[in-house]
């Protein structure tokens, strides 16, 4: 009899369920298909439209406007030479009086020093003794002069006369001319005005920069007893490199200023532009002070900004570039408020508008307003 018709009906269906269970069993052992996941660019960010709304959103694109740089260099607060004052003492002398210190201020025609020496008395008495005889020595060749003129004496006494004259005269005016070079004047000259010191003047108005001397000092005539300067013309000496000349002017403005105060900022105006270069490759560049400052003394040392005209550069607005992470970006519209962030670099910066040195095709569309609202979205997005 056969296997399966000795199961009974009961048993077949135990049988039967076993079958399924074991079906099933390897249904579930089969493996579930894998899902696959697209990766989020981190720079792309759409908005929805409430988004777009609320973030005041504007697009633009790249414009072409001309931008100036800002050259920067440093240089001295300097005096021409003719507003620097030498003083000394031509004939020499001791130093008998002074009250001048390094900084004080000084007037035109202000008594500065006094000094003294034995030769000025000498020089008086020389050019008083010399008027004295003068007169007698005048009357003498006239008188000559007119007897030659009727023969009434010979020419050779007519020529040692007119030579005693002559020599006179020329020694009177070298021994004036002597006491006008250390300040007496030989016209107001007698023999009650005697003196053994002279006094030295100023002759600009200014500061003294160096005094050299102590009272009872013997100054020679090629020794400086004072240094004067006259501030009324300062002017800034700047340094510019060989590679920089050709972007400067006469006339071309600039602002400068010092590390103390640099707040303080004075305008002044190219003057003089130097040929010669020094060994490090720089040129002197004189400029002008628009208005005199005191507090600017010859050899502070100054800073200084010349704004240059460059050629047409792509610019965007200033709202549109925004800063992360130490980087500059820009925002590329790429559908309809889908937006993709660009890094880029930047130049200088202009009445709002900034140079965008990176090549961006002018006919992409840029987000110029809410660029910082789209980075803070963007950044917080790919934070969750």
């Amino acid at each position: 009899m056969n296997l399966i018709q000795n199961i009974s009906p009961k048993n077949n269906l135990k049988i039967t369920c076993f079958i399924f269970l074991l079906i099933l069993g390897a249904c579930n052992n089969k493996k579930a298909p894998e899902v696959q996941t697209v990766e989020k660019n981190p720079t792309e960010i759409n908005l929805s439209a409430a988004q777009f709304k609320n973030a005041g959103i504007i697009i633009g694109k790249i414009e072409q406007k001309q931008v100036s740089s800002t050259l920067k260099v440093n240089g001295k607060i300097d005096v021409p030479p003719q507003n620097m004052v030498s003083i000394s003492v031509p004939m020499g002398g001791y130093l008998k009086t002074t009250n001048l210190l390094p900084g004080m201020r000084v007037s035109k025609g202000q008594t500065i020093a006094t000094i003294e020496d034995q030769q000025y008395i000498q020089l008086q008495q020389d050019l008083l003794i010399a008027k004295a005889q003068f007169s007698s020595i005048e009357n003498e060749y006239l008188r000559q002069l007119e007897l030659n003129k009727n023969k009434a004496t010979s020419d050779k006494v007519f020529e040692q006369t007119r030579s005693t004259y002559l020599t006179q005269k020329i020694t009177i005016k070298s021994l004036s001319e002597k006491l006008k070079l250390i300040g007496i004047n030989p016209d107001n000259l007698n023999e009650n005005t005697l003196s053994k010191s002279v006094s030295i003047y100023s002759p600009i108005n200014g500061f003294t920069s160096k005094v050299n001397a102590n009272i009872g000092k013997y100054i020679n005539p090629s020794e400086v007893l004072f240094e004067l300067v006259d501030p009324s013309d300062i002017h800034l000496n700047l340094n510019v490199y060989e590679k920089d000349i050709n972007k400067l002017f006469i006339g071309q403005k600039l602002i400068a200023y010092n590390n103390v105060h640099p707040d303080i900022q004075h305008n002044c105006q190219i003057l003089l532009i130097s040929n010669d270069l020094n060994q490090n490759g720089s040129t002197e560049v004189h400029c002008h002070f628009d208005n005199y400052d005191k507090t600017l003394i010859p050899g502070m040392y100054m800073n200084a900004e010349i704004e240059i005209k460059n050629n047409i550069a792509n610019v965007l607005p200033e709202a549109a570039v925004v800063r992360f992470e130490g980087k500059q970006y820009i925002f590329e519209v790429i559908g309809e408020r889908q937006f993709n962030m660009i890094e880029i670099e930047i130049g200088n910066l202009e009445n709002g508008w900034i140079e965008i040195i990176t090549d961006i095709s002018p006919l992409k569309k840029i987000v110029t307003e809410g660029a910082y609202n789209l980075l803070m979205t963007l950044k917080n997005t790919a934070d969750e």
